[in-house]
């Protein structure tokens, strides 16, 4: 499973920090500068994002480590039945297959009540905030703004697609008592989704703007809106990084790298390279 079928309910904010030692930290940061490699966890088969060793995700991991004047030693995983599993095997614990965690997993939800629910792991430094979107045929489907029942009324005839077991997918199967779920079409991922709104197979698909605008890169047949229905509690959610919770030093020193690969741009160009425009997470 892909980290957007993790969802959240609650309101997306800050991160929370925990207290930690320093002795730990210095530790890990000695470890990291002798191996001369920053290991950075990544979700696999998630474009634009990650997948196949590439991705926003990796150049920015990449970006980071070399501030850190260290190289990057990339590390794909799949997904688990939750993102704290993701957490445990990926940051404080290890795998019992994969072995020991990596320093830093990157696309983390900035959240401090999830954070408070994972106190094992530190998460921080958010570089990106994701949007609900919806990419469309403007001549058919209105703009995703206002009440549902006027916005969505058009998928009472229309077929909208989504990718399977995510935010969009619940969100579109219970809005409105259910009356459009039987044109809610489930794909195994949003470029086949794409592939479907590009051939007529439907009019429409909800996903992370991000996502959409990745997999409809410069197709200017469709238009991709923010989704601002009332009935959507959860339209926006700040992304970011998450270390071990000891981890005070090598947290502090990715804050401050971060801080300088947006200030001199480079994060802004990583995003505008994959065709993701690249959103404050203030």
């Amino acid at each position: 499973m892909r980290p957007t079928r993790r969802y959240f309910s609650l309101a997306l904010a800050a991160s929370l920090l925990t207290c930690c030692l320093p002795a730990q930290a210095d530790e890990q940061m000695d470890t990291i500068r002798k191996r001369g490699r920053l290991k950075v966890a990544v979700y696999n088969s998630f474009p634009p994002y990650s997948d196949a060793g590439k991705g926003i995700d990796v150049e920015l991991g990449q970006a980071l480590a070399a501030r850190l004047g260290v190289e990057a030693e990339i590390i794909s995983f799949m997904s688990g039945e939750d993102m704290g599993d993701d957490l445990r095997n990926m940051v404080w614990k290890g795998h019992y297959l994969r072995g020991d965690p990596a320093d830093v997993m990157m696309r983390v939800p900035v959240d401090p009540v999830f954070a408070e629910a994972n106190d094992k792991a530190r998460i921080f430094g958010a570089y990106q905030r994701e949007v609900m979107g919806m990419a469309r045929v403007a001549s058919r489907v209105p703009v995703p703004s206002g009440s549902a029942a006027i916005a969505l009324e058009v998928f009472t005839r229309e077929k909208v697609g989504v990718e399977g077991d995510t935010l969009a997918d619940s969100f579109l199967g219970g809005v409105m008592q259910g009356r459009i779920r039987s044109n809610v079409v489930h794909y195994r991922s949003i470029e086949e989704a794409a592939k479907a709104l590009r051939e007529d197979g439907i009019v429409a698909i909800m996903a992370p703007i991000g996502e959409l605008e990745a997999a409809l890169k410069g197709d200017r047949r469709f238009v991709i809106d923010e989704v601002k229905l009332g009935e959507l509690s959860q339209k926006s959610w700040p992304i970011g990084m998450a270390v071990k919770a000891e981890s005070e030093e090598l947290a502090g020193s990715l804050s401050t790298a971060l801080a300088a690969l947006q200030q001199d741009g480079t994060v802004e160009a990583i995003f505008k390279r994959h065709g993701v425009s690249l959103r404050s997470a203030r």
